[in-house]
């Protein structure tokens, strides 16, 4: 297996050393080969190569690399966010524009609460909240279509337009009734998120998608819910949930109020997916620049990202050694949590390098 590797800005490399130090410990234990190679695509680099720290004046990631990216079987991201580049450019230049140009058209959270791991919802345990919401990933309002017209003026008009296709809420609902086939959790129902009672137009081709396509997978459920309700759920019930599907920015939102019921951004992995294609990996916390070099940031959700990667790649693949080996790295994950004093960066109880190697020693003990 090909993996490039991004470790990107302020901790990211720090988190990602930890990933790697796991995939080492479970590659000898299942038995499988891999090789890396690093791309820095980083703020540093826009820096370097005189980019306007202020506004976009060259490209983050050039097309030679992109095309390399495309050969590898996976991408392995740390976090993306230079305090001196100002926020859009390396968001855009290397998260969007990979996403899009890659087709990564699913971005895969899992919302798990790991053992030990504080929530703030009240009485509730990692068996309430265990569930996973499938975003689409390359349409809708972060297309970026739409304009200014009259800008600073009191006339100013803007528009933002939410660019739906059947074809691509079609192949996210489908990803997402494969993905609720194959956790085979005994709820088996697959949630469609949206807002169909005020996005009548964008709302109705997912809904009408999403009941035609489920006609296709008889034994699993069908629901529904509009968004705001979803998020009233994640406090109230998010035991209710087993898969949830929905369109890029409603996933974009609910993920970071889910991302805190599991535990907090510290925790928090996911994948941008292309299930043909080449599919990144990364931690949601951002990266942290205040803590950079001082060995203190929690590298678990990178971790976690690793075994997604393993385990993804191996579904895709149809390679059981790798679903193997990404269940083990996710099973010492949550072994090392209980240990831990919080999922804080610098609150711990262990410094950054002593977390990767806690986790890296119950893979390599484990049965």
């Amino acid at each position: 297996m090909r993996i490039a590797v991004i470790g990107g800005d302020g901790t990211g490399p720090e988190v990602v050393a930890e990933g790697l130090k796991v995939l080492k410990a479970v590659s000898d234990r299942v038995g499988f080969e891999y090789t890396t190679k690093d791309f820095d695509f980083s703020g540093e680099r826009y820096l370097k190569a005189g980019g306007n720290p202020d506004e976009p004046s060259i490209p983050v990631i050039h097309d030679h690399e992109i095309a390399e990216l495309r050969t590898y079987d996976a991408m392995y991201l740390g976090a993306v966010g230079h305090p001196k580049v100002a926020p859009g450019i390396l968001e855009k230049g290397v998260l969007l524009r990979l996403r899009f140009e890659l087709d990564q058209y699913i971005n895969l959270r899992p919302v798990k609460l790991y053992p030990g791991v504080y929530t703030p919802l009240k009485d509730k345990k990692p068996e309430d909240i265990d569930f996973v919401v499938v975003r689409e990933n390359t349409e809708g309002i972060y297309t970026g279509m739409g304009g200014v017209q009259y800008k600073g003026t009191a006339a100013e008009v803007s528009t933002q337009i939410n660019c739906t296709t059947r074809f691509g809420a079609e192949r996210a609902i489908r990803y997402a009734f494969e993905v609720c086939r194959r956790r085979n959790n005994p709820k088996k129902m697959l949630t469609l998120v949206h807002k169909t009672n005020v996005l009548t137009f964008v709302g109705g081709t997912w809904y009408r998608a999403f009941m035609e396509i489920g006609q296709e997978y008889p034994d699993i459920k069908k629901d529904y819910n509009h968004v705001d309700a979803c998020c009233m759920w994640f406090v109230k019930n998010p035991e209710y949930y087993d898969v949830i599907v929905t369109d890029n920015i409603f996933g974009d939102i609910i993920t970071d109020l889910a991302a805190i019921i599991q535990g907090g951004l510290g925790v928090a992995a996911g994948g941008n997916i292309n299930p043909e294609g080449v599919s990144m990996f990364e931690p949601m916390g951002g990266s942290a620049p205040k803590y950079t070099g001082k060995n203190v940031i929690n590298p678990i959700a990178a971790i976690a990202s690793l075994g997604m990667l393993l385990r993804e790649t191996g579904n895709n693949k149809g390679d059981l050694r790798l679903v193997d080996a990404g269940n083990r790295v996710e099973a010492a994950v949550m072994a090392t949590t209980p240990k831990m004093q919080t999922q804080a960066a610098g609150k711990m109880g262990f410094s950054t390098t002593e977390v990767g190697d806690i986790v890296a020693a119950a893979v390599a003990e484990a049965k």
